[in-house]
Parts: structure tokens; sequence; C-alpha cells
């Protein structure tokens, strides 16, 4: 046991004394140099982002907001319809997104022909057609597509579906 001390002793006085290796410290050095570059370029880049780009997101949104103050909602009769699979419904209720409150007249004028499209269009569908969401969302961009063409110019923008059932 006496002599462990001194073993210990003697290898902690070593590595007390020596200096660390060169090797040791140019790698400790550089890491420091991309530590720094990586904190100054990142601090660059939030700032630059700031400056430049978080006025214009600001912007945007506030053109996004005076767009959806002048769309209006023109709401449609509930319809219920034959799906193409035998012995199979759905009832639909929607409200047609149109860019302007003077167009909802336009939809209310062409109400008819309007129903005609939207009767046509689903009764056409199946069931597996309808009942996954990818299925909804091109039956919504079809009717977007269908009612622009009867009222002759691209007032809806957006369908929304407020009653959606099949059996």
């Amino acid at each position: 046991m006496p002599e462990e001390k001194p073993q210990e002793e003697a290898a902690q006085e070593q590595d007390a004394g020596t200096p660390a290796k060169p090797g040791k410290k140019k790698m400790l050095v550089r890491l420091g140099v991309i530590a720094l570059a990586v904190v100054v370029l990142a601090g660059g880049g939030f700032f630059a982002y700031q400056k430049f780009f978080a006025k214009g997101a600001k912007g945007d949104k506030a053109k996004s907001k005076q767009a959806g103050e002048k769309s209006a909602l023109a709401p449609m009769d509930p319809f219920i319809l034959n799906l193409s699979d035998p012995g199979r419904f759905l009832k639909l209720s929607m409200q047609l997104e149109v860019d302007d409150q003077a167009d909802v007249p336009m939809i209310e004028g062409n109400k008819p022909q309007i129903k005609d499209a939207v009767i046509t269009l689903i009764s056409s569908k199946s069931v597996d057609d309808l009942s996954t969401a990818e299925g909804k969302m091109q039956l919504k961009d079809d009717l977007v597509l269908r009612v622009n063409q009867v009222v002759g110019k691209p007032v809806v923008k957006n369908i929304y579906f407020t009653e959606f059932i099949m059996q």
C-alpha cells in the first residue's frame, strides 16, 4: 500500500506539471474559432431576417386580412343526393366563398344552374371517392370549377362543407 501512494502522487505531479500537447491546443483553438464563427453567423442571420423579411411578412398578413374582409359567404340549400353506389346517399350543406360581397347576387341569380352542376357531379361519385380527405378536397376543387363555369367568371374561391353525411 505505501508504494501505491507515491506512484499516484508521481502520476498526478507528472500530469499537472506537463503542459498540454501542442496538437490539443491547436484543436481547442480551432474549435473555439468555429464556435465563435457559428454564433456570429447565427446572430447576423437573425438580424437580417428581422430587418428585411419580418416587415414583409407583417405586410402580407395585413394584405390577407384586407382580402379576407372583402370576401363573403353565399350559403346553399342542403342537398340530399343519391351516390353512384346503389342504396347510398349523401346529405351535404355548403357555403361558397366569393371574392367580393358584390358577387353574392351573381351566385343567387344562378342558383338553379349551380344546383344542377352540384347534383350532376356528386351523383356520379361513389362512397369510396368521397370517404377520404383527398376525395373531399378533390370534390371541393371540382365544385369550384363547375360553379365558376356556371357563373361565367371566377368569383368562387373556396367551398366550405358545413354538413357532410354519407349513408
